[in-house]
């Protein structure tokens, strides 16, 4: 093999690999410092462009002979030697020559000819053949236009890097201000939300109600010697409406208002994060009486020591931080805290005491009447059928938060775009209602024992309920697929469920089992 490759090589047949061996290692390169690179692609730039200036400016006569009628210099000196040469001017600036040929229109513009640095044998044959021949020195302007050009090109150098120079230098006031708070302040917060477009919660938002007379009339409650709490926790399940209070209070205060995350107070960084809880309250201090909005506070507000070895010692000091803020030796006089939480079980209990979060706002879901004046909130900018009873629907969605029922009537929303109507009926909001709780539409069943199966099951289980009288009515029984049911019995509640009795416990697992009991009374065990 070896003998056969040595053949081939010397008799050129071998392949050989010319490619260019890389000069470093791609991973190496790139690990190099991105401000390098920017400065190293910049100059090569101004080089391209340095080297585009000189093959411009060097070459102005050669570009207009290929745009006029010319000749060489050879055909130049045989027309000169036969006597066909009328007469010539000659341009040592630009060493050019026109030359005036016999037999040609006088509105034909002279022939140009590039001539060379030393013409003279051109001259000798123009004064034997008593050629008249004009010399002259047209203004040479090349200098100054290579000079114009050049201070172009210095001031666009010098253009780039002071945009350079001064990245490099926000870059490194973004490193100086890295442990500054990311709040978003606003000296009068437009949230665009009001107390009256909050619905459902009744009781929280008479407690939060007292929050903004205490900002706005202090003296009514330090007349009698109340005190002014120092914070408000609002608890309650994902999407009963926390934020939308906070922002309604923020609205409605119209004081300075400062609203940020638990998780942007937690870095990696040690310090960080305390640093981030100072440079907030003292930003507080200076524009108070003022609102602090901390969304999620569980992010930074955990049980101290629950990790015992391996906690994140950087959470636990941003914690002590905003405790010594919220309630320390110098106080926060005129500042309220209001927080929103979903997990109030995981939070230390030093937050949690009197002195702090003096106040704990419980929303919950809403109940019926609650329902009804949320659906009534969102369907103000939505065109609804006169026929279409929202009360109905408030019967229908036991359970729903106030995000479901806007989530709710959106849908229905769509569906009505997508059936090209007018308005939103009561055919959508049930179709919204079912998509919901159960999922998207399937494909209908083809007749087959399957399908007699499904509906005898959940006939079963609509026959059992409408004959136990503590179950709640049946409100309609379907064979249409959603999600991963095959078919669905619906009902609808009598009244607010809160406590369930023993008898409707036994009434629901009798009405479960129904389906069951149907299958084997129409198809037997098997």
């Amino acid at each position: 093999m070896k003998k056969r490759f040595w053949m081939r090589a010397w008799m050129g047949n071998a392949e050989v690999n010319t490619s260019p061996q890389p000069l470093a290692n791609p991973e190496v390169r790139l690990q190099e410092p991105q401000e390098k690179r920017k400065l190293v692609k910049f100059w090569r730039i101004a080089a391209s462009l340095l080297l585009w200036q000189g093959v411009i400016l060097g070459t102005p006569a050669q570009a207009q002979l290929k745009q006029e009628k010319s000749l060489t210099y050879s055909e130049l000196l045989k027309k000169v030697k036969n006597g066909d040469v009328t007469k010539i001017e000659i341009d040592e600036a630009t060493k050019i020559a026109k030359v005036s040929l016999e037999g040609s229109n006088e509105n034909e513009p002279p022939q140009r000819v590039a001539l060379f640095d030393q013409n003279s044998l051109l001259l000798k044959e123009l004064r034997q053949q008593n050629v008249p021949t004009e010399i002259r020195r047209s203004a040479d302007n090349s200098a100054a236009l290579g000079l114009i050009a050049n201070l172009f090109f210095i001031l666009l150098l010098l253009a780039g890097l002071m945009m350079i120079l001064r990245r490099s230098a926000s870059n490194s006031g973004q490193a100086l201000n890295f442990g500054k708070s990311r709040a978003r302040f606003q000296m009068e917060a437009k949230t665009g939300v009001l107390f009256d477009d909050v619905a459902g919660i009744q009781e929280a938002k008479q407690e939060l109600q007292e929050v903004v007379t205490f900002l706005k009339q202090p003296e009514r409650f330090t007349a009698v010697g109340a005190r002014i709490p120092k914070g408000v926790l609002l608890v309650g399940p994902p999407g009963t409406g926390k934020t939308l209070l906070a922002k309604a209070i923020a609205g409605e205060a119209g004081v300075p208002f400062f609203s940020i995350s638990g998780s942007e107070f937690v870095e990696m960084f040690v310090g960080v994060g305390a640093s981030r809880v100072r440079d907030l309250f003292r930003k507080a201090k200076e524009n108070a009486p003022c609102l602090v909005f901390i969304d999620e506070i569980d992010a930074v507000g955990r049980q101290r020591g629950a990790g015992i070895g391996g906690g994140n010692d950087e959470r636990e000091q941003t914690l002590n931080q905003l405790l010594t803020e919220m309630d320390g030796f110098e106080g926060n006089t005129g500042i309220i805290i209001i927080a929103a939480t979903n997990r109030p079980d995981v939070l230390d209990a030093a937050l949690l005491r009197p002195g702090r979060f003096d106040r704990q706002v419980i929303v919950d879901y809403p109940d019926y009447k609650g329902r009804n004046n949320i659906l009534e909130v969102h369907a103000r900018n939505k065109k609804i059928d006169p026929e279409v009873c929202l009360e109905t629907v408030a019967k229908r969605t036991p359970g729903f938060t106030g995000a479901d029922l806007a989530n709710l009537l959106n849908e229905a929303a769509i569906l009505t775009a997508r059936r090209r109507k007018d308005a939103i009926t009561m055919l959508e909001i049930n179709d919204a209602i079912d998509r919901v709780v159960a999922g998207m539409e399937g494909t209908p069943l083809v007749d087959s024992k399957n399908k007699r199966l499904i509906a005898y099951h959940e006939v079963g289980h609509a026959v059992i309920s409408t004959l136990l009288p503590d179950h709640d009515p049946v409100q309609k029984v379907t064979l249409i697929p959603r999600g991963q049911a095959r078919g669905l019995t619906w009902y609808i509640p009598d009244e607010e469920q809160g406590l369930i009795t023993r008898a409707q416990l036994k009434a629901q697992i009798t009405a479960a089992l129904g389906g069951r009991a149907a299958e084997e009374e129409i198809f037997g065990e098997a």
